[in-house]
């Protein structure tokens, strides 16, 4: 069985940053596909960001272009979200996500992944 451990989550001010981390065991993890997820309050979950198995391509919400950047560390089976010019709007709870799956995959949809974590907190302050 596939685990997804998220950390790195907290507050912050506005303007912050924070950087998310996951490490998902089971197989070798440049098999994964990698995404990150989130969901406020009382609003669905939504796509973040994703990047390929080996990371050189990656895609981002509109909403957090030139702010958040994903990365992978295949040595260390790691993802990372690093998050700068947090706003109070990006609070929620992210979830990381990983797709074992062959084939083409369109990263913003949820449906794409086989595996989840439990999610990690972030709350950004005004």
């Amino acid at each position: 069985q596939v685990q997804l451990v998220e950390s790195g989550g907290g507050l912050v001010q506005a303007g912050g940053s924070l950087r998310l981390s996951c490490a998902p065991s089971g197989r070798t993890f440049s098999s994964y596909y990698m995404g990150w997820f989130r969901q406020a309050p009382g609003k669905e979950r939504e796509f973040v960001a994703a990047i390929s198995r080996s990371g050189g391509d990656t895609y981002y919400a509109d909403s957090v272009k030139g702010r958040f950047t994903i990365s992978r560390d295949n040595a260390k089976n790691t993802v990372y979200l690093q998050m700068n010019s947090l706003k109070p709007e990006d609070t929620a709870v992210y979830y990381c996500a990983a797709r074992l799956r062959l084939g083409t995959i369109r990263p913003g949809e949820q449906i794409q992944y086989d595996y989840w974590g439990q999610g990690t907190q972030v709350t950004v302050s005004s």
